[in-house]
């Protein structure tokens, strides 16, 4: 643009020459202001320049003004701004001023001439601006300006109007003969009918023009309207031409007239000829289709033009006279349009309404202007005055007044607008689509005037029924259009209020084929009117659109075609979202005519807006593929012509010229590589469009899934390059899902081309859509690198593609990736991921080219890892990375690359060392030109070679790099693997000629290496240095040895640790390599320098230097023993500290290589008594130097060390303490050394010493042992060599347990904590048995010992301390938890005992809780029945000796102990029983207790599995038992009313009923202790029901009864509550019993023989009741009855005892006491026993002699000596009885 406009200026504008007209043409012809966009803006510019600097030239010049205002109303804003600069720079404004909205100042009046010829422009957006700019300037020039200027455009128009043929006037009446217009048509001949050509794509199938007859379906209406006489309907003479391009060759006809008056002379010279029609042409067309455009234009608001009435009368006068009866189409469409524009924009006025409605409706009668003024400024030759002309008039004029009608107002003018619509209604029925349109338009705005809404349903009706059921086709597609004007004026909501879409949908699925043809009009018209608003009901009619595509008739398939066109071209993004589904579900059905329908419908889809179709296609074209391999001929031919649909928009001229190949391609899979071909072939000029990919992309994909390797490669390379020919990348997404998974396919191809091809076409793909388009793309690359289980080539392939992705994201995405994501990878375990990392370094360097220099330095560390991998396949890639790598950028990065591989050469890993030699080898045969030999070649050529290399290097890398190099590469030559000293050999063959001399070049360098290496720290780089050291000896010899000696020498004194371990190595290897001789001359200083060395601090200094001084024993014997030893023995001695320190590390590391030798030398002197610190510590360290030795001097070292530390607790009072500490802490550190240090096969050997002082006499002596057996066990624990002596130590310890000195006692309790503690739990357990067992023994002896008789109390010593129970707890804890069954038993039976003989005070609360947790964890899992039983007895002892502190554990304790009555075991339910009554003190809450107990009782709480188990008896027995130690220890507890009273009724159920007598029993015994908390009332109760009742009767009770009514008797009487019953009830319940004892049934009879001691024990009256009872009894107590009786009589007189305490001491009761003595001294052994007890509560043994001496003073001689002799003999040793059970 500047350059154009510097054309035009000159500098000094006011001696410039003036531009002339010519130059500047070309800014104002076709290549500038009427040019292309670009043009027309810099002609802008450059005219305001122009303007700027040659203001008169431009007002001089109308032409340059002209084209200004043209521009400044053009369509695109960079032509209009840049017109409105140059109009206000030419008007003398700023540039500035044209921003915004500023208005334009108006033109020159003269506008007019230069727009008229641009109005019929070829260009059609200069046609439309100046058809704006002309109405703008009309505006700006109102008056009579603006009328001679429409004048002009009119004229204009007319005089491009073809002159008609002149025809004959019909006979009329005078008025008639005198108007230039036809007033009534003569009939004409037929003529031939013109074949009409279908209008594609868009068709009614109406014909247009082709019927001789035209009738006017208006005038009937406007006769009603107006009130005027309907002109009669005549036929047309003639029919003229109704299409632009000339008039259909007509037939010769007759005419009389015309044939006389050719024999008659003319009667004068103004008659006329007949002339024939102008023809006419598309210039004259074009310049008319201007004219109106620019009348059209005048309606716009911007163009603010004012027409009066005047104006009006001329434009529509014109229209109707000229433009309505044009017989171009295209312009009588324009011309109906503008006139009712015009009628719409201008006719509001009263006038106008007043003046145009008349004649319009003369022209509805008529056909022509009555009003000829109306034409006055305007030439009537050329006016049309055919029929054909006057009904194109009606129906033009119909529009018209459908406009004015907008203006009429509703109240007034109702009649008239319903008169007009039915009019409008009428004319639908024109067989003109454009007619039909334009009617639908204007009714669509008088759907809501007047009456219309309330007539609205009728007319929908008429017009449904009219479309469904008309009989013409023109009336059909009428009828269609004026249901969609109705609905679209009256609103969508009428679609659905009229049932509209139903009916259609009706009439389309079960209709005729008119009716279905109809809908389907209808259904277009809708979509094409009502747009995005139908979508929605295109879902619900898409079934039956599809059903049409199949109907048997061509018209209705023909319809469905066109209305889908319309619909899909109509469609939103989101309305082919809610379609395609649908269309895609009707193409899998498996019918076939549903299939067609479908594939119809998706080749309709091309006729979808450029962005919808793009959306659409990529789903489309696969399915139509997919449809050719389908079994049905039709289905193949629809989707052939639905592919060919679709090819027809394609806008790109190469696709289109190659499209029947690529439609080939599709349809036959063996012209895929012809398709591919000739797509690679042709040269694309145009941008790709969206159809045209559509049929690329199924081909592409063909291709790529094809077996040959050319056509993968060929469709591979397609896909990368189609990306960056399409016009918008967009475009292409939708294909990716489709090409994505194909390209991945070929980046795996076993074939290197086809993977490198698609690799590139995934970086071009990547490159022009963005790497964000592919989400998971990378990750899938990296994945796939990563994968174990894909191949080489699969990696292979993904590492290319990863890195064209990367290099295509730009270096520096490449750079981050492959640092923070790729790299990171080459450590990972899986060899596949190494692999797949150095796959990407094999591609990445070539690709990426000299932006790969930054990366270099980052992958090489991973391709030297990746040369030394364990895996073959990794180091092979690796190594191919690498020598692309230095391939590639060696020579220009020599200094980055060799670092590393020097680097290399001394890494830890021997593959890398390999690696990084192979990798110099390359980089020093590139340099100098040379290849590394792979055999061992000396030739001459050979060596000139290597001179020549060695030359070149030296050149290249400069001296001083040349011998780090070489130094580097002769140090690997003694690497530690042979593989690397192999590759280091060939290398340095390849580069070197002569060894010695190059090492006398480099030696300076070497050795700094060799020292650095043996300072490195590294083992290996030291042994490494050592044995190149040695090399260098042998190969030197004594040439070096005087420069290298003085240099380790110097090292190991000025050195780090590090330096000195290698100087070592180094000596090592110098006095391994080196002959006696040669190392005799220097033995001073070596040795001096190894015991300096064996004397270091450092440790690893020291053991180096043991290695060394082996070496040279080896090599001079031992005089190096007689140099060294003694001199150290001296330091030892001596007084410095650091002297003594270091002498000591130089005895240890001579003593780790000659301990066995030199042992018995240094112990003896170690060991004497009184031992120094100095010497216990070194004691120690010689320990840790000689493990394996020093155990065969145990018998020395242990027992001394002990007594050691012995004799401190002996330490006199004037000894210095503090120095004795010391002397004792040193003592102890060096018995842990020694413990920590000796071997495995020595520890029973310390064990066995320990042990050996554990019995000593001195407790001083005991407790050391103890401690070193702690000390052992803490040692070591981690070698955990010692489990075999833990029998060993457990038994040493557990007998200290009885040890008489506390101090022993605390030693021992820490022993066996550490035992505990050091020993896992797991191991213990298995000595658990053993434990037991020693304690139990320990137990016995003690109190044999003490004089007891094995059952007495007794507290053990060592559990009876603070926290002497804690050591073993664990051990009883694991076996509680994990162990078997038999484990179990002995660690609870265990746990139990050990709390037996720990008194109260040293169980703590915290440890009883420690103990009680895990037995109650386990005691509820399946043991066996010991292992229950051992629990619950300690529960029992725990309950026992904690009391209040277990009070939160009781509801477990009551859970654990409840469940337990339910138990097989009888003896699990006894002990359950016990322990529910030692938990009774602790309860709170008994209610749930006695509740539970009591349902178990009535076997309502026991489950199934229980009672099969134990027994429905067993678990009620020991229920009513343990509910009976409730209430007897709890029952005051019970805060619930109900719980006694259902504990007796409980009783009561089961007292004589049940069938077992245990059940009886404990029924009873539940009875007596509730009888005894309710009170004597209850208990007088429970007597009458179950013994007075049933008194009377005995004889006929059940033996259950009988014994029931002793049992509850018993239990009743033998509480305190028996002697508060009721008199009269005690003499009945006594008489019962006396009746009971004499009973036949031994088990009543037994029942009632207790009984009877319970009556008489609770008598009030002992006396009268004695004398009653006694007789009974006393026979009882005869050998001849049963023993049971016997024993029950006995059991009797012991309740008796119990609740009358002196009776039998008295005379009352001596026959019974005597009955009882003869009975105890006579009757069999269990009866003794218990008549014994009886005997024993009698005399009140426990209280004394006493109640003996009361019996003595009653009884006889006999009877005394008899009762003397088993008092004394049996009554004293009775310890007591429980009274309580009776």
């Amino acid at each position: 643009y500047e350059a154009l406009i510097a054309c035009y200026l000159t500098d000094d504008v006011a001696k410039g020459p003036a531009l002339s007209a010519s130059e500047i043409a070309p800014l104002l012809g076709e290549r500038g202001a009427l040019g292309c966009e670009n043009a027309r803006v810099a002609s802008m510019d450059t005219l305001a320049a122009i303007a700027e600097h040659h203001p008169k030239l431009v007002k001089v010049n109308p032409l340059i003004e002209n084209r200004i205002w043209l521009n400044c109303h053009a369509t695109k804003d960079r032509i209009k701004n840049a017109a409105r600069r140059a109009w206000f720079v030419a008007r003398g404004y700023d540039a500035e001023d044209a921003e915004g909205d500023t208005p334009l100042d108006p033109p020159s009046k003269m506008f007019a001439v230069p727009l008229l010829p641009l109005l019929s422009h070829e260009d059609d957006t200069i046609a439309r601006a100046a058809s704006a700019s002309m109405a703008s300037a009309l505006g700006m020039h109102p008056g009579e300006s603006a009328k001679k200027n429409i004048v002009k455009l009119c004229n204009t128009f007319i005089s491009s109007f073809p002159a008609p043929e002149e025809d004959e006037q019909p006979k009329s009446s005078p008025a008639a003969a005198s108007s230039p217009f036809p007033v009534q048509p003569l009939p004409a001949a037929a003529t031939k009918k013109k074949p009409v050509k279908k209008k594609v794509p868009f068709d009614t199938g109406l014909p247009k023009k082709t019927k001789t007859k035209k009738t006017s379906h208006v005038t009937g209406s406007m006769a009603k309207i107006t009130g005027a006489p309907t002109i009669k309907k005549t036929k047309a003479t003639k029919k003229l031409l109704a299409k632009s391009l000339g008039a259909p060759k007509k037939e010769r006809t007759l005419d009389n007239d015309l044939l006389m008056s050719q024999f008659k002379a003319p009667s004068s010279s103004t008659e006329k000829k007949k002339v024939p029609a102008e023809e006419d042409s598309e210039g004259k067309v074009a310049v008319r289709l201007g004219v109106l455009r620019a009348i059209s234009s005048l309606k716009e608001p911007s163009a603010n033009v004012t027409l009066d009435l005047p104006l009006l009368k001329i434009l529509l006068g014109f229209l109707m006279a000229f433009g309505l009866g044009d017989g171009n189409e295209s312009v009588r469409n324009a011309s109906r349009n503008a006139a009712r524009d015009i009628v719409a924009a201008y006719g509001s006025s009263d006038d106008a309404i007043a003046f145009f409605l008349p004649q319009f409706e003369m022209v509805l009668n008529t056909g022509r202007i009555t009003d000829v003024t109306m034409l006055d400024p305007l030439p009537t030759e050329k006016v049309p005055k055919t029929i054909a002309a006057s009904d194109c008039r009606k129906e033009g004029v119909v529009v018209s007044l459908g406009s004015i009608a907008l203006h009429l107002k509703n109240d007034v003018d109702e009649d008239k607008i319903d008169g007009i619509i039915d009019m409008l209604l009428n004319a639908l029925k024109t067989p003109s689509e454009d007619v039909q349109s334009s009617v639908a338009l204007c009714l669509s705005k008088l759907m809501k005037k007047g009456r219309t809404q309330k007539r609205i349903e009728t007319l929908l009706n008429d017009l449904m029924d009219e479309c469904i059921n008309g009989s013409s086709l023109a009336s059909i597609r009428g009828a269609a259009y004026g249901i969609s004007a109705a609905v679209k004026g009256s609103g969508i909501a009428s679609l659905k209020k009229y049932e509209v879409v139903k009916r259609l949908e009706e009439a389309c699925t079960s209709g005729t084929p008119n009716s279905k043809e109809g809908s389907l009009f209808c259904i277009e018209l809708l979509s094409s009117r009502l747009g995005i608003l139908f979508e929605p009901y295109v879902i619900v009619l898409l079934p039956a659109l599809l059903k049409a595509f199949s109907d048997s008739n061509d018209y209705v398939r023909t319809a469905a075609d066109r209305t889908v066109g319309l619909i899909m071209g109509n469609l939103s993004g989101h309305g082919v979202k809610l379609v395609m589904p649908a269309v895609l579900n009707a193409f899998a059905e498996p019918e076939w005519r549903t299939k067609q329908a479908s594939i119809h419908m998706l080749g309709s889809m091309s006729h979808c807006a450029p962005k919808q179709l793009a959306k659409c296609l990529p789903q489309v074209v696969p399915k139509l593929t997919e449809a050719f391999s389908d079994t049905h001929p039709k289905v193949k031919n629809s989707a052939e012509e639905a592919l060919e649909e679709i090819c027809k928009v394609i806008k790109n001229p190469e696709i289109s010229s190659i499209s029947p190949t690529l439609l080939r391609a599709l349809t036959d899979a063996s012209g895929t590589l012809q398709a591919l071909e000739a797509l690679i072939s042709t040269e694309f000029v145009h941008a790709i469009d969206a159809p045209s990919l559509s049929i690329i992309i199924p081909v592409v994909h063909r291709g790529l899934r094809d077996r040959a390797a050319t056509t993968k490669r060929y469709a591979a390379l397609i896909s990368g390059n189609i990306c960056t020919m399409v016009n918008d990348p967009r475009d292409f997404v939708p294909y990716l899902p489709i090409l994505l998974p194909d390209l991945k396919s070929t980046l795996l191809d076993p074939i290197p081309d086809v993977r490198s091809i698609s690799a590139k076409s995934l970086g071009s793909l990547t490159r022009g859509l963005g790497e964000a388009t592919f989400p998971d793309l990378r990750s899938w690359l990296v994945d796939t690198l990563r994968s174990e289980g894909g191949s080489s080539v699969e990696r292979s392939g993904a590492a290319q593609g990863l890195v064209e992705l990367l290099v295509a994201g730009g270096a520096q995405l490449t750079e981050n990736v492959m640092i923070n994501e790729i790299l990171p990878l080459k450590s990972h375990p899986k060899p596949g991921t190494r692999e797949g990392v150095l796959w990407v370094l094999t591609f990445l360097p070539s690709v990426l080219g000299q932006a790969y220099s930054s990366l270099i330095d980052e992958s090489l560390p991973a391709l030297l890892s990746g040369l030394a991998d364990d895996s073959e396949t990794v180091r092979d890639v690796a190594l191919r990375a690498g020598r692309v790598l230095v391939r590639s950028h060696g020579k220009a990065h020599k200094d980055k690359i060799l670092p590393s591989l020097e680097e290399g050469l001394s890494h830890e890993d021997y593959r890398i060392r390999v690696a990084s030699l192979t990798l110099l080898g390359d980089l020093l045969g590139m340099l100098g030109g040379t290849k590394v030999g792979k055999a061992n070649t000396d030739t001459q050529d050979d060596i000139r070679q290597a001179e020549r290399a060695q030359a070149q290097i030296a050149l290249a890398l400069g001296n001083v790099v040349r011998k780090r190099v070489l130094s580097s590469l002769y140090l690997a030559r003694s690497d530690t693997a042979a593989v690397v000293r192999q590759s280091a050999v060939q290398v340095w063959k390849s580069v070197v000629s002569v060894t010695p001399r190059t090492l006398r070049e480099i030696l300076s360098e070497l050795v700094d290496q060799i020292v650095t290496a043996l300072a490195s720290g590294d083992p290996e780089r030291t042994q490494v240095a050592g044995r190149c050291l040695g090399d260098i000896v042998q190969k030197l010899g004594d040439q070096v040895l005087p420069s290298i000696i003085p240099v380790l020498r110097d090292n190991l004194y000025r050195g780090d640790e590090y330096t000195r371990q290698g100087v070592c190595v180094g000596l090592a290897e110098v006095i391994d390599c080196s002959s006696k001789e040669q190392i005799a001359k220097f033995l001073d200083i070596i040795v001096k320098v190894v015991q300096d060395a064996l004397c270091d601090e450092d440790e690893q200094v020291r053991a180096m230097a043991a290695s060394c001084f082996q070496n040279l024993y080896n090599l001079v014997g031992n005089r190096v023993l007689d140099e060294m030893v003694p001199a150290l023995l001296v330091e030892m001695e001596g007084d410095d500290n650091e002297t003594k320190v270091r002498a000591l590390n130089g005895m240890t590391g001579i003593l780790s290589v000659k301990s066995r030798e030199l042992l018995p030398y240094i112990v003896p002197r170690l060991l004497k008594t009184p031992l120094t610190i100095s010497h216990v510590e070194a004691l120690g360290t010689i320990s840790g130097a000689t493990g394996g030795t020093i155990h065969m001097h145990f018998s020395s070292i242990i027992p001394t060390l002990i007594l050691e530390l012995a004799s401190f607790s002996e330490i006199s009072d004037d000894a210095d303490e503090e120095e004795e500490k010391e002397r004792e802490e040193a003592v102890r550190l060096c018995l842990r050394a020694v413990c920590q240090n000796v071997d495995t096969t020595g520890v029973n050997w310390l064990i066995s010493e320990i042990s050996s002082k554990c019995t000593h006499d001195k407790e001083s002596v005991r407790k050391e042992a103890c401690w070193s057996l702690q000390a052992v066990v803490e040692e070591r624990k981690k070698v955990a060599d010692f489990y075999e002596q833990v029998p060993v130590i457990i038994r040493e310890l557990l007998h200290r347990l009885n040890d008489d000195s506390k101090v022993v006692l605390k030693a021992n309790n820490k022993a066996l904590g550490a035992l505990t503690s050091c020993v896992p739990a797991e191991e213990l357990v298995t000595h658990i048995q053993f434990i037991r067992n020693l304690i139990a023994s320990m137990v016995s002896d003690a109190r044999y010992r003490k004089g007891g008789v094995g059952d007495g109390d007794f507290f053990l010593p060592g559990f009876n301390m603070p926290k002497g129970l804690e050591p073993l707890l664990p051990v009883y804890q694991r076996g509680i938890l994990y162990g078997d069954a038999s484990v179990r038993e002995t660690a609870a039976a265990g746990l139990g005992e050990l709390i037996t003989i720990t008194a109260n005070k040293y169980l703590a609360g915290p440890f009883l809780i420690k103990l009680t947790g895990p037995l109650l964890r386990i005691v509820g899992d399946r043991n066996p029945s010991a292992v229950k039983i051992a629990i619950v007895q300690t529960l029992g002892l725990i309950l026992t000796k904690g009391g209040p502190v277990l009070r939160a554990f009781v509801p477990q304790f009551q859970t654990t102990f409840v469940k337990a009555l339910s138990d097989p075991s009888r003896q699990v339910r006894v002990e359950a029983i016990k322990a529910l009554a030692l938990l009774m003190p602790l309860s709170t809450r008994v209610d749930p207790l006695i509740k539970e107990l009591v349902a178990t009782s009535s076997g309502k709480g026991s489950n199934a599995t229980t009672v099969e188990t134990a027994g429905m008896v067993a678990i009620q027995t020991a229920a009513l038992e343990a509910l009976a130690v409730v209430l007897k220890h709890g029952g005051k507890k019970a805060k619930v009313a109900e719980s006694i009273p259902s504990s007796l009724a409980a009783g009561r159920e089961l007292l004589v009923t049940h069938e077992d007598d245990g059940v009886r029993e404990s029924a009873a015994k539940v009875i007596g202790f509730a009888c005894e908390l309710l009170g004597t009332d209850e208990a007088n109760n429970v007597l009458e029901e179950f013994v007075l009742e049933k008194s009377s009767n005995l004889s006929s009770c059940s033996l259950e009864t009988k014994h029931g009514i002793a049992c509850i008797c018993r239990r009743v009487f033998s509480r305190s509550v028996g002697q508060e019953i009721d008199r009269t009830i005690y003499s009945s319940v006594s008489s019962t019993i006396l009746t009971l004892m004499k009973d036949d049934k031994t088990m009543v009879k037994e029942a009632a023989c207790v009984a009877i001691g319970a009556v008489l024990g609770s008598s009030t009256e002992v006396e009268s009741t004695l004398s009653l009872v006694e007789k009974n009894m006393v026979a009882c107590m005869d050998t001849k009855e049963e023993l049971a009786v016997q024993q029950a009589i006995a059991n009797g007189l012991c309740i008796t005892a119990r609740l009358q305490p002196g009776l039998f001491r008295t005379q009352e009761g001596l026959v019974l006491i005597n009955s009882a003595l003869k009975m105890a001294m006579s009757g069999a052994q269990r009866v003794q026993f218990s008549y014994n007890d009886f005997l024993w509560i009698a005399l009140d043994v426990q209280n004394g002699e006493s109640g003996l001496e009361e019996y003595l003073g009653l009884a006889h001689f006999d009877s005394a000596k008899k009762m003397q002799a088993i008092y004394s003999k049996v009554l004293v040793k009775i310890k007591g009885v429980n009274v309580d059970e009776l």
